[in-house]
């Protein structure tokens, strides 16, 4: 499975969303989104998800935890313990032996970030 993770401010819209997801997602055949739990009724997010049709994932935040990334953002690490939420909820969401795809991208607002996951169960 492959799994598009997104981690985003509360400012972001759908427009941030789908920009963050267009630029990771690029070549990739995405079958799920995901994102940490917190995230869940955030009416962008709810909105991108039906524009979409994919499943949405949401990931407890001590499983982002235990997650590598490739990037590191200050902010994520202080809230979830992770460099990247968007790397840490693909990685998750896409199961045992899961590995990085795209890193996250950044939409052009810095509201959101994407990135793409493939499970190791493949």
């Amino acid at each position: 499975m492959i799994v598009a993770g997104l981690g985003f401010s509360s400012a972001a819209t759908l427009d941030s969303l789908r920009a963050a997801f267009d630029l990771a997602g690029t070549g990739h055949t995405v079958d799920a989104l995901a994102t940490v739990a917190d995230k869940e009724g955030h009416a962008a997010l709810m909105q991108f998800a039906a524009t979409t049709a994919l499943p949405l994932h949401f990931v407890a935040p001590a499983d982002l935890a235990g997650q590598r990334t490739l990037t590191c953002s200050n902010r994520s690490r202080a809230t979830y313990g992770t460099g990247s939420v968007a790397e840490a909820s693909a990685l998750a969401a896409a199961g045992s032996g899961a590995r990085l795809l795209s890193p996250r991208h950044i939409s052009d607002d810095r509201l959101a970030t994407c990135a793409v996951a493939i499970g190791g169960q493949t």
